[in-house]
């Protein structure tokens, strides 16, 4: 085989799935390069790169938790109201109640999590539609931050506002950078390297053919040099910034959730749910539990973003949370998640809530309006999916169309006792 055929196809990791995720890097990489060259520089300067990943971490928090609700076949339009209800919460406890900011954010987090189970307890047991209960949710909750801070702000003291607006601290000699935002870049390339020194031993393992040495120098080259770049601009920030507090949580909660979803049981049952929850039953997954689950998980990660939010505005107001269930919607269908479920993956989610971060945050640089902006952005999202769309309604090649044919849903009532053709694919999803 030649080596532009083993480079097309190893670079990637040999799936179609880590083809589509670094052809979104590519993506973001591309529209990066556009609005350097437009703004004159400004996309790439420290202090605006440290300015849109603190504008952006509470989305890409939301993406997170949105993507698993869509790949469960659901949808929550009551995300950017839940944050708000629970950053209201979080706010007077602090001001008016005295509770420690530490106490505040446990507080917030059991707020979040009391109303994903309020709403997933309607859309897993009773079965009314997640679309609907989270409608209703939008309008309880948005009605509850309002009348609960009669309209106003409530501010937040400054301890509690590290988790949104803080920096990683300085130590060490003087170099010019900030030191721990490098040791962070340093660490997050060395991961790079043991993991594809891990994946070669265990293809290995599988006796399975690795691939060629040259491709896995390449693959590393390309993501320690866009880490090193990363972490450069970060570090090199006017004095007292570095890479954000609210980064740290974003990386946290990526890897957490990435782990969880891509090799733990509970985190395959999702995938099985939202590509057949026919045949996920029918093999022993408990719908009703994962349905519950997603719901729940939602709204934590919503009341989480809601207090980084505040955090960083120093107050809870009554106009936050506007917009945001559309944006992170959006980043998890731009990162490549199937409108029928049962597709997506985290950091599939979180480039394409990049890429909607960057394409704003350029636009505002280069002084195009608010209106046009929100109009560029929804052409953005409806060219995503529906470019994929026409070319599978055309016989082409489709992404999504060739991901989801191992998840094909069938919506015809499964037999009595299905045969054993049947059965086995159902058990693969759910092992995953």
């Amino acid at each position: 085989m030649s080596r532009l055929k083993d480079l097309q196809k190893n670079l990637f990791g040999g799936t179609t799935s880590n083809a589509r995720q670094f052809g979104m890097i590519f993506t973001l990489v591309a529209i990066v390069v556009l609005f350097q060259i437009l703004t004159d520089g400004l996309t790439l300067r420290s202090d605006n790169l440290i300015a849109l990943f603190q504008q952006n971490s509470y989305i890409l928090i939301l993406a997170i938790g949105m993507l698993m609700v869509i790949v469960a076949g659901h949808i929550d339009l009551s995300v950017g109201s839940v944050a708000a209800f629970a950053g209201i919460l979080v706010a007077k406890s602090m001001t008016e109640w005295d509770l420690p900011w530490p106490a505040a954010i446990v507080f917030g987090l059991a707020i979040g999590a009391a109303i994903g189970a309020w709403q997933g307890f309607w859309v897993a047991y009773i079965g009314v539609p997640a679309f609907i209960v989270t409608l209703a949710g939008m309008l309880l909750f948005r009605g509850g931050n309002q009348f609960i801070g009669n309209a106003s702000t409530v501010p937040v003291p400054e301890g509690f506002r590290e988790i949104g607006s803080g920096f990683l601290p300085e130590f060490g000699p003087n170099t010019g950078y900030n030191n721990a935002t490098l040791l962070l870049g340093l660490a997050a390339a060395l991961a790079v390297v043991w993991r594809e020194i891990q994946a070669r031993k265990t293809r290995r393992a599988m006796d399975a053919d690795p691939a060629p040495m040259w491709i896995s120098i390449l693959r590393m080259a390309i993501m320690v040099g866009v880490i090193a770049f990363a972490a450069l601009r970060f570090a090199s920030g006017r004095v007292g910034t570095s890479f954000p507090i609210s980064g740290i949580i974003l990386l946290v909660l990526v890897i957490a959730y990435s782990f969880y979803t891509r090799n733990t049981a509970g985190g395959r049952h999702i995938y099985a749910v939202g590509g057949n929850s026919r045949a996920a039953e029918l093999s022993g997954v408990k719908l009703k539990r994962v349905n519950f689950f997603v719901m729940m998980n939602m709204s934590v990660l919503a009341a989480l973003a809601g207090m980084i939010f505040v955090a960083r505005s120093a107050a809870s107001g009554p106009q936050d949370g506007n917009g945001w269930e559309l944006d992170a919607i959006a980043a998890v269908f731009i990162g490549g998640a199937a409108v029928a479920g049962g597709i997506g993956t985290i950091s599939g989610s979180i480039v394409g809530g990049l890429v909607m971060a960057v394409l704003n945050n350029g636009l505002q640089l280069m002084g195009v309006g608010t209106d046009r902006v929100q109009i560029i952005k929804g052409l953005v999202l409806l060219l995503a999916v529906a470019i994929d769309v026409y070319n599978k309604s055309q016989g082409r090649f489709s992404i999504i169309g060739s991901l989801m044919r191992p998840f094909r849903r069938d919506d015809s009532a499964p037999p009595a006792s299905p045969p054993d053709a049947e059965r086995e694919p159902a058990k693969a999803a759910v092992s995953g």
